[in-house]
């Protein structure tokens, strides 16, 4: 992890190379902080500069070099000056002396830290600039620079530009060229905004969690566990841009550093204006307008986790407890007002009310902060028990809003046991305390029987009651106990005494029935409802959020529902649950991008990202086999049945009773192994027996996909007539298209007019496979359309990575290393003749070799070469 490639800065290395290969152009300077990475883009982009065409002279002046004349240019100035000369005439014979050296190129001098060139070698690059030399040149922000370096701008003989943060895909490539390796979603969105986009302090932190065992790899990606290693190197390159504090920019840098983002108004009231004004200038702290407001924030994240671990405690609960008043004296008016003042107060130890806690807690849960929601939690149960320094009334049910609170922050962190410990240590014994028990054991734990438990249980309030058996139907549901889900979720409904959250979970419980019978409009109109009021539940039953987000991945999954698709994977809620230490839905959106990316022929993609739903599943123990399922199944298709196998193993030995429902998934990764590894018929088999099965649970929606596997593994005849039937049951907008191609039969035209549309809908697998099943068609017939097909084909292929299924193997032959060499020939107009002379052989060998080549491409000559050899792998 010492050294990695030159990522990102496109643009930038793009510009400085323009500069220093444009004759109208005498140079560009660029400036920025410490660690930007202004002295690597440097060095990259003279490079590149072919030695015979420009004289590169490239210099980087030092502290040290600072005080002697010419120093700063002292690696590329001959060693011996000649005596006797006045500064005049020293400047005159090193500006000589780099003439003579460049000859009749022009010279590029690249000089790193410019601000620390001595005067004299400043003089000397002016000097040369005026005499057309092109100069690129690096300066450090707030740092005073010698005015004939300065004078090279304002005089408009040089351009001058501000080297901005690294973007967030840029941190997020220069990660994985760190580990070697890929970074899981929310590892890199959390480490990258710690790095503020500065490529050195973002090494640091790369180095300091690996040497601290906080980044480790799993499933071959890295994922950081969030707990910040400082190591001294790291607290010294802060120290380095901070600088020396007088104590009232001190004050500002650390009020700012609890309270970021503070208003501006708050902050000059606590300090100084004028030290305010210090921190500013020195770029400590940011000011940005956000609506009618000004907000002050630091410069750069890593500054707040220096200045506050090395804030004395006693000092640090002033601050804070100063904070806290200022925003509760003007109001506390903002959205986040609540959540701020409760964690300022915990960590002061000025709480007095524990109901503030609780708020803020499960402010902090609906923002998926699963870890500040835990701790949030656990400071008001202690609050109620009077332990601490919080106090308040517990009222009538006790601690136990907040146990359950923290129970559930616990179960999204997937830690099940400890949720338990919290709920058991509860005197609580409501319909409440046993449905999230029941939740813990079942989601954290994976834990069937809990629905009979549930079962047995018996309330005589209606609204327990209810609420109870509403848990208790999203359970069996799961457990693929799907008519029993359903009677006892229409029952919730008519229950005129049901709350709101068990109206909702209810709903969900339908609209996943719905989805998985191909009712996509019912099943979201019953999400929108249940969704409809998530400040009701998020309290009442925090856990529902495992319903709605199941719910609503299920439906765009069996809908294949590319638009809904991306909208969640760009929503709030896929930023907050990556970020945020939620493991369930991060995984949970890494699942749905992939089937995304697989569906848009991204296969790559797909492995990768499904691959990060792995690592993000793996401590949620229940739901740790379907990504793995699905990692099989893309493997399968991308013909790595070797990956495809292994992922099997893991599926099947981390699979659980608890997710019975998911039963059609498991069998289409393995059928789509076997198929991998050839053998078609036990993939057929497998197939059909999981469409009856769905047939007969009413899945409709699910059914229709697995028949669809059967065609495209080569087999419509017992899928076609079904899938007809289902035309009119599932709705979609991928519905008629997947009947239609089943139904083609030897119709060529009709398979490529279903790949047109496809195409046009985003399906570019199922787009190429069905242009695959026409080239066939035509193939056979030695139909002329066969080299439309293939253009078409071959078209389709190339918006697709890996792709290795049964049907495009069928048009893509095995050709022999001689049979490709001559076939590529011949298709870029080589004669026979010239063939053979060019790879030694006689011209009837040449012959012999292009019509093996049409026969096993299935194309009559030399016309069709060229569309046919685009369809093999390369």
């Amino acid at each position: 992890m010492e050294h990695w490639e030159f990522v990102g800065r496109a643009d930038e290395l793009s510009r400085l190379r323009t500069v220093a290969t444009n004759e109208s152009e005498r140079g560009l300077i660029l400036s920025g902080v410490a660690g930007i990475g202004k002295s690597r883009l440097l060095r990259e982009a003279v490079t590149g500069l072919a030695q015979d065409k420009w004289a590169v002279c490239s210099a980087s002046a030092t502290i040290a070099s600072s005080g002697l004349p010419f120093g700063g240019l002292a690696q590329i100035l001959p060693p011996d000056p000649p005596a006797g000369l006045s500064a005049a005439g020293l400047l005159r014979w090193a500006a000589d002396a780099l003439h003579v050296l460049a000859g009749d190129r022009p010279i590029v001098l690249a000089v790193d830290d410019a601000h620390l060139l001595d005067p004299p070698s400043a003089a000397l690059v002016h000097l040369l600039v005026r005499e057309n030399a092109t100069l690129l040149a690096t300066l450090r922000t707030s740092e005073p620079v010698p005015p004939p370096i300065s004078a090279l701008w304002t005089e408009g003989l040089v351009g001058h530009a501000e080297l901005a943060p690294l973007r967030a895909d840029d941190s997020q490539a220069l990660l994985t060229a760190m580990t070697g390796g890929p970074v899981e979603a929310g590892s890199a969105q959390r480490l990258g905004r710690l790095g503020g986009g500065n490529p050195l302090l973002l090494r640091e932190l790369v180095m300091a969690a690996v040497r601290g065992g906080e980044l480790v790899r799993a499933y071959g990606f890295w994922r950081w566990t969030g707990r910040l290693t400082l190591a001294p190197s790291l607290a010294e390159l802060v120290d380095a841009r901070v600088g020396s504090l007088t104590a009232g920019v001190r004050d500002v840098l650390e009020l700012t550093s609890f309270g970021e983002p503070i208003g501006l108004s708050l902050l000059l009231r606590a300090a100084d204006p004028a030290d305010v004004e210090a921190a500013e200038e020195r770029g400590l702290i940011r000011v940005a307008r956000d609506e009618r407001r000004r907000d002050v924030s630091l410069a750069h994240p890593l500054y707040g986790e220096v200045v506050r671990r090395r804030c004395p405690v006693t000092r640090t609960r002033r601050l804070l407890a100063t904070l806290a008043d200022l925003v509760e004296d003007v109001g506390a008016r903002r959205r986040d007002d609540l959540l701020r003042v409760a964690v300022w107060r915990l960590d002061s130890g000025t709480a007095q009310d524990g109901a503030l806690l609780l708020d803020a807690a499960s402010q902090a849960f609906a923002r998926f902060d699963v870890g500040l929601a835990r701790r949030l939690a656990a400071a008001a149960q202690d609050a109620s028990h009077g332990v601490g320094e919080a106090r308040h009334d517990p009222g009538p049910h006790g601690s136990y809003p907040a146990a359950e609170l923290l129970a559930t922050a616990l179960l999204f962190a997937d830690e099940p046991e400890e949720a338990l410990a919290v709920l058991d240590a509860s005197p609580e014994d409501s319909a409440r305390h046993t449905t999230a028990r029941a939740t813990v054991e079942f989601f954290g734990l994976g834990r069937p029987e809990t629905a009979d438990t549930l079962a047995d249980t018996r309330h005589a309030d209606p609204a327990d009651a209810a609420r109870v058996r509403a848990v208790e139907s999203f359970i069996r549901l799961q457990c693929d106990q799907a008519v029993r889900a359903r009677e006892l979720a229409v029952g919730v409904l008519g229950n005129p005494a049901a709350s709101v959250p068990a109206r909702g979970l209810a709903r969900c419980v339908l609209a996943f029935l719905a989805a998985l019978a191909g009712d996509p409009d019912g099943a979201r109109e019953l999400l929108t409802a249940a969704g409809a009021d998530t400040a009701a539940w998020r309290r009442d039953i925090p856990a529902l959020q495992y319903a709605l987000q199941m719910c609503e991945g299920t439906l765009v999954s069996v809908s294949m529902d590319l638009p809904a698709i991306d909208r969640i994977v760009t929503a709030e809620f896929a930023a907050l649950a990556q970020t945020g230490g939620f493991g369930f839905g991060s995984g949970w959106v890494s699942l749905l991008e992939s089937r995304a990316a697989w569906l848009s022929g991204r296969t790559d993609e797909a492995l990768r990202v499904v691959e990060q739903a792995c690592a993000a599943l793996a401590m949620t123990r229940v739901y740790d086999g379907c990504a793995h399922f699905a990692r099989a199944t893309i493997a399968a298709q991308r013909g790595d049945h070797a990956l495809a196998r292994s992922s099997l193993e893991v599926a099947d030995a981390s699979a659980s009773t608890a997710t019975g429902l998911y039963y059609a998934w498991r069998q289409q990764a393995r059928a789509w192994t076997s198929a991998c590894a050839g053998d078609i018929a036990t993939a057929v088999r497998m197939l059909l027996d999981v469409a009856a099965r769905l047939r007969a649970a009413g899945f409709h929606a699910v059914e229709l996909l697995v028949l669809y596997d059967l065609v495209r593994l080569g087999s419509p005849e017992p899928a076609s007539a079904r899938m007809a039937q289902l035309a009119t049951t599932v709705g979609g907008r991928a519905t008629p298209l997947l009947v239609r191609h089943a139904c083609a039969g030897a119709d060529g035209e009709a398979h490529l007019a279903v790949a047109r549309e496809f195409s046009v809908l985003g399906y570019q697998v199922f787009a190429a496979e069905a242009a695959a099943g026409a080239v066939q068609i035509f193939r056979a017939g030695r139909d002329p359309r066969a080299l439309g097909a293939s253009t078409l084909l071959a078209d389709l292929l190339a918006r697709c990575e890996t792709l290795r299924t049964p049907a495009l193997l069928a048009v893509q032959p095995t050709l022999t290393v001689r049979e490709r060499q001559v076939a590529e020939l011949a298709a870029g107009g080589v004669r026979s003749r010239e063939i053979a002379d060019r790879l030694f052989l006689s011209p009837r060998t040449v012959e012999n070799h292009l019509q093996r080549v049409y026969t096993k491409l299935g194309v009559s000559g030399r016309n069709e070469l060229a569309p046919a050899l685009r369809l093999l792998p390369q």
